[in-house]
């Protein structure tokens, strides 16, 4: 009996072995492809997954001449100490409210664009469209706020000459706390729309045609065929961007922000990435800005696991 049990138990192993070799036998046939993964696994293992090892100088007094390991533990302090401070609710409230009027406004606006470009008959219109729309995602976020300087000027600016012109007064756009979020926005849905609908376009021209045909020997109009055809056929493309974008739900565009900030507009600007960088770069506090930092990474996590679980359930796509 004994025998007849290790002989069962002792039979998986070939099969693994075999396995394995012929795992290793396809990876060695196709190195080439595995030669070239090399430098992306690298990329992350050094940027992305060595300085997590840093990650617990949030929680010690850290202390550069001592260097990471002798610096000393005290906890939860930093925490405590970013929780209880007065900017703590302005920050996380600047950080939220950006972040959703983006999700809520500037999301859907590729998706409409896609929608468009697709529905252009003509070739030459859709492609000069497309040229347009993806030429801003190309320009040096710095020469972005140049341009939003120089458009939104109270003194030569168009837009307020413009304004000028049909009897109103001239409004500091750049200087205001009230114009910030939509100024923001605005220019971020001009400068990404095009090059985030690339995706929504390729995943439109895997629709079957023949459902489109179909819809319009029943008599669908257009706007029948776009929302009972082509939005179901991009509907797991959405989910898995929507899941994307809430991921980094609580990371702001750092660079944009920093240039359009000022003392005027610092109420609505001020947001957790750039706290971090002026107090923790700027003043050489780690410790306590690697604290907002993880907490700001924590939130992360829990609204892309909420989110996408959530998705999972209904949609029965997501992630993973």
């Amino acid at each position: 009996m004994n025998s007849m049990t290790e002989s069962a138990g002792a039979a998986p192993a070939p099969a693994r072995n075999k396995k394995g070799a012929g795992l290793l036998k396809k990876m060695a046939k196709r190195y080439d492809l595995y030669l070239m993964l090399l430098l992306p696994v690298a990329f992350y293992l050094i940027f992305h997954y060595g300085p997590l090892y840093g990650l617990q100088i949030a929680f010690k007094n850290f202390n550069p001449a001592k260097g990471i390991m002798d610096s000393p533990w005290v906890g939860f302090i930093h925490f405590e100490r970013f929780f209880d401070s007065y900017y703590f609710w302005r920050l996380l409230w600047n950080t939220l409210s950006i972040n959703l009027l983006s999700l809520l406004i500037a999301f859907p606006i590729p998706i409409l664009l896609a929608l468009i470009v697709n529905e252009i008959r003509s070739r030459t219109f859709s492609k000069l469209l497309q040229n347009i729309t993806y030429i801003p995602h190309f320009i040096s976020v710095v020469v972005i706020v140049g341009i939003l300087q120089a458009l939104l000027s109270p003194t030569a600016g168009p837009i307020n000459q413009l304004i000028e012109l049909f009897g109103g007064t001239p409004i500091r756009f750049m200087e205001s706390a009230g114009w910030f979020k939509p100024v923001y926005i605005g220019s971020n849905i001009w400068q990404s729309m095009g090059w985030q609908s690339i995706i929504y376009i390729a995943a439109l021209s895997g629709v079957n045609p023949q459902l489109y045909e179909a819809a319009k020997m029943d008599g669908a109009s257009r706007l029948r065929r776009i929302w009972h055809v082509s939005l179901p056929g991009i509907i797991p493309v959405i989910v898995i961007l929507l899941i994307l974008d809430v991921g980094h739900f609580m990371n702001v565009g750092f660079e944009k922000i920093l240039l359009m900030q000022n003392n005027l507009n610092l109420e609505s600007s001020d947001v957790i990435s750039t706290f971090v960088y002026t107090t923790g770069i700027l003043k050489g506090e780690y410790s306590y800005t690697a604290a907002i930092g993880l907490f700001n990474s924590v939130i992360n996590l829990i609204l892309l696991l909420l989110v996408n679980r959530f998705a999972r359930k209904t949609s029965e796509t997501s992630l993973w």
